[in-house]
């Protein structure tokens, strides 16, 4: 299983909203990530659902400057 693949899996939530949103960004997104990049998005994808959620949406404030690029990246789609 390649990296890109884990992190495919690890996109699948239990929120169908965010299956959406991840989904649509990997398709569009994932594979032109760079390395440090993929590192930044698997950390987002270490926050619960509800917490991941409310950051795309922009319900709540990035906790780390280092995500912006990343969640302006999934709220454009």
């Amino acid at each position: 299983m390649t990296e890109l693949d884990r992190i495919r899996w690890h996109c699948r939530r239990g929120l169908l909203e965010l299956d959406l949103l991840l989904e649509r960004f990997n398709r569009r997104h994932l594979a032109a990530l760079d390395a440090e990049q993929r590192e930044r998005f698997k950390e987002l994808l270490a926050f619960p659902d509800n917490d991941l959620l409310d950051l795309v949406l922009a319900r709540s404030a990035a906790p780390d400057p280092r995500y912006e690029a990343l969640l302006a990246l999934l709220r454009a789609g």
